[in-house]
């Protein structure tokens, strides 16, 4: 059996992966599915200097303190950035990178310049205004595909501001291999469309799943399914 650590995305938490994670564990897999620093149940800790580093190194913490390896390391939008930076620097324990509806970024690049020029346009507007300078405030979920009432119910409440410095630092890597797959979200307006052709270039499985960015919340079901064929 494998095991899952699920990554949320950001302005989300461990939570948002609530309807999946039973779906693996109930065919036998372990599965893990931490919080970031700085967000959600994890908002006490929210202050300027939460970057990048500090969310690999969150993911680094866990792996080495549960001893875990053979891990499908599955990162959700932003936390493509945290799957790449963890599997650089603890490859050994990664047995598959899995990146859903994520950046794919290579040394030196930064979430906001991964994202397309007016989408990144209206982050650094809401940082500098509501955001304060470091923060990011909540995006809209209809824009991100989310039509159902009950799920706008229920990840509304939830979504917490998310910390700039986490989409300004530049990944730096070593250069260290892991067996990698995406997964595209292609029912909305597909932002990480670039992303999808750029890990097909590199000759990684590409999926598809039709429901919006929030495929944990949206298609639990078809998310699980495309999981569990990669494990």
């Amino acid at each position: 059996m494998s095991v899952f650590v699920l990554l949320h995305g950001a302005w989300h938490g461990g939570w948002a992966w609530q309807r999946v994670a039973p779906l693996l564990r109930a065919e036998g897999h372990e599965v893990y599915a931490p919080t970031l620093t700085g967000v959600s149940d994890r908002a006490h800790l929210l202050n300027p200097s939460v970057g990048l580093s500090t969310h690999v190194q969150d993911v680094v913490a866990l792996l080495e303190a549960h001893d875990l390896e053979d891990v499908v390391l599955v990162g959700h939008s932003y936390a493509g950035q945290v799957v790449t930076g963890v599997a650089d620097r603890v490859p050994s324990r990664i047995a598959r990178r899995v990146y859903l509806d994520a950046f794919v970024g290579d040394d030196g690049e930064a979430a906001i310049d991964l994202l397309p020029e007016t989408v990144a346009g209206h982050y650094r507007e809401s940082v500098a205004g509501p955001g304060f300078g470091w923060l990011i405030p909540v995006r809209s979920l209809t824009v991100l595909g989310v039509t159902e009432q009950a799920d706008l119910d229920w990840l509304t409440p939830r979504l917490t501001p998310h910390p700039w410095l986490t989409y300004t630092e530049p990944l730096r890597l070593q250069g260290s291999e892991v067996p990698a797959a995406f997964i595209e979200c292609v029912d909305w307006m597909r932002v990480f469309r670039p992303h999808a052709e750029r890990a097909a270039a590199r000759g990684w499985p590409v999926h598809e799943v039709a429901t919006g960015h929030e495929a944990m919340v949206t298609a639990p079901k078809e998310l699980a399914d495309v999981l569990l064929t990669l494990a």
